[in-house]
């Protein structure tokens, strides 16, 4: 499958054949979820914490005796049924929410993705970015450039408008279109599947560099 190729000005330069592999997945929504929600769930810090019966303080005393008194029988303040007793089964820091992603699973997973922004229209491939020094003035030349180009006409203003995928990682890129906050620059190998579901543009800046990250070396 032939894909248009642009540079920064927003101009076409050629095209270039996409891997199979990586843009000729089928969509399916059931890997997709799984691998997604996997990699939330891995992301959790747990951070949320209460405390049981044996961490809060007083209640060492039997609050009354045992009979004779009409009342019901308790052992303990701490018990959670008191005011300012512990908390039963509330959420504890020491809980492991990681989940085992299987690598073949993960990588298919975004293949999927990037295959349905391909058919939708969602991925432009550019020649390459180059900016000689870190100037937001000239990454938004090249930001404005971009959002000429047939269908990619919101990727100046929307939210979460577009990812930049480079091979290689560029300080000057990186610091100059860091002032954009409906943009990200990530490295081809870093890419993932959450990345490309929360941007609504892939952008792939020297396409042949950068899909040689992203193919398997027996594809």
């Amino acid at each position: 499958m032939e894909h248009i190729i642009y540079n920064q000005d927003g101009k076409e330069t050629g095209k270039m054949t996409l891997p199979e592999s990586v843009f000729g997945v089928s969509w399916n929504p059931d890997i997709v979820h799984q691998v997604s929600q996997s990699m939330l769930s891995n992301r959790r810090q747990g951070s949320a914490h209460s405390k049981n019966r044996g961490e809060v303080t007083g209640g060492g005393k039997k609050p009354w005796k045992q009979k004779g008194t009409g009342r019901a029988r308790h052992g303990s303040s701490r018990s959670p049924i008191w005011v300012g007793g512990g908390v039963a089964h509330g959420p504890r820091n020491d809980r492991n929410y990681d989940r085992k992603i299987n690598r073949e699973l993960k990588r298919k997973a975004l293949y999927i993705v990037l295959s349905k922004k391909l058919k939708e229209g969602e991925v432009l491939l550019l020649k390459g970015v180059v900016l000689p020094a870190i100037k937001t003035k000239e990454a938004k030349e090249v930001l404005m450039s971009l959002s000429k180009i047939k269908g990619y006409t919101s990727i100046a203003k929307s939210k979460n408008a577009a990812l930049i995928i480079l091979p290689n990682k560029d300080k000057n890129v990186e610091k100059s279109f860091q002032n954009f906050g409906n943009l990200s620059v990530g490295e081809a190998r870093n890419l993932n599947l959450l990345q490309v579901l929360t941007y609504k543009y892939i952008v792939i800046a020297n396409p042949e560099e950068s899909l040689k990250l992203l193919t398997p070396k027996n594809s």
